[in-house]
């Protein structure tokens, strides 16, 4: 009898309760609600640039992706207690998946996803650590999520002045070519046929923006400007405002209205836009090596105008310098090239 009321004993304790049945997929609950939590809020900020509701806007930009990270810790927090490693790492899937949907339902480009989700999921994981540390500390996680979630949405209808807040900068490279700057001059003004390998290295290419067909420049009977065309049907000039045979060039940017068609560059980024302008390009040839050589050097100036000038800045310098390097790269090839075709010509003469 000992035996066998120890064995049932034994039985009952190695007995597990059985767990309350879940949905299928209810692990990323969480995740999907806080991802459409911030395609509604992307919905109701849709307004011009400048006005009430402009996605640019700071409230958007600063605390939707804060809102999606504390909304999907609070989702997270309803079924059971998370740890903060969740609360780190869950509103920065939220918050990816959310920029993902904008994209999807096609009211964001890829060229202004790419950009903005680093700070969006720093600022996610900042917004899902304050609603872990309010849900452990309080009894009033709910009223906290509104909070967030109606923040954005009250500041939003407030139009906003970017441009007041502008703020002017300029990027300068400079590469060594194997070239006669009478050379490298003509491979500036006479640049054709760009093929993709020839630039497809630079980083705004690899992240949507159209590649470059040509640059020409044209004598006309008031100036002289060098026509661009890129893929997707832009087109736009480049003003010569200053010119020295074969050792400096330094242009400005005109637009005109079917510069850009639709779609063909996210509105936030496009040059010559509310938000950002190059303001002039210039070249610089420096003879070296007798004259058998050429230091150029490119220069470009812009402006960004936003109410998060501290990263867009940081974001154009760190574009515009990768793109001064593969253009100065791809006047290089092709001034060896030219430099070449003489010289192979002369000898099968």
């Amino acid at each position: 009898m000992g035996t066998e009321s120890d064995e049932t004993t034994t039985s009952d304790s190695n007995r597990t309760e059985p767990r309350p049945p879940t949905l299928p997929f209810s692990r990323w609950w969480p995740l999907l609600a806080g991802a459409l939590m911030g395609v509604a809020l992307r919905l109701v900020f849709a307004g011009s640039p400048g006005g009430p509701y402009a996605p640019m806007q700071g409230a958007f930009i600063y605390l939707v992706p804060i809102a999606v990270g504390a909304f999907t810790v609070y989702v997270a927090e309803t079924k059971q207690r998370r740890g903060w490693g969740y609360y780190a790492w869950a509103p920065v899937i939220a918050n990816t998946l959310f920029v993902t949907g904008t994209m999807i339902i096609l009211i964001e480009g890829l060229i202004c996803a790419i950009i903005i989700l680093p700070l969006f999921v720093v600022l996610g994981a900042v917004g899902g650590l304050l609603m872990g540390a309010i849900c452990r500390a309080t009894r009033w996680p709910r009223h906290a999520v509104y909070s967030f979630a109606v923040l954005p949405i009250v500041l939003g209808i407030v139009p906003t002045h970017e441009q007041e807040h502008q703020r002017l900068g300029t990027v300068e490279r400079s590469l060594s070519v194997p070239a006669a700057p009478e050379i490298v001059w003509r491979q500036i003004h006479d640049a054709r046929d760009i093929r993709p390998d020839e630039v497809d290295a630079g980083w705004i290419y690899r992240i949507g923006v159209p590649l470059p067909l040509a640059g020409v420049t044209q004598q006309t009977p008031t100036e002289r400007v060098r026509k661009i065309t890129m893929g997707k049907s832009i087109h736009f000039d480049q003003v010569v405002v200053e010119w020295q045979d074969d050792r400096h060039v330094r242009w400005t940017y005109r637009f005109h209205d079917d510069s850009f068609p639709p779609r063909a560059l996210d509105d936030h980024v496009r040059i010559g836009g509310h938000y950002f302008d190059l303001i002039d390009t210039a070249y610089t040839l420096t003879p070296a090596g007798d004259g058998q050589a050429t230091v150029l050097t490119v220069r470009m100036s812009y402006r960004v105008s936003t109410q998060f000038n501290w990263y867009a800045d940081g974001v154009a310098r760190l574009l515009i310098g990768n793109f001064e390097e593969v253009i100065l790269k791809f006047y290089q090839r092709r001034a060896i090239g030219a430099t070449a075709e003489p010289a192979a010509a002369k000898r099968s003469g």
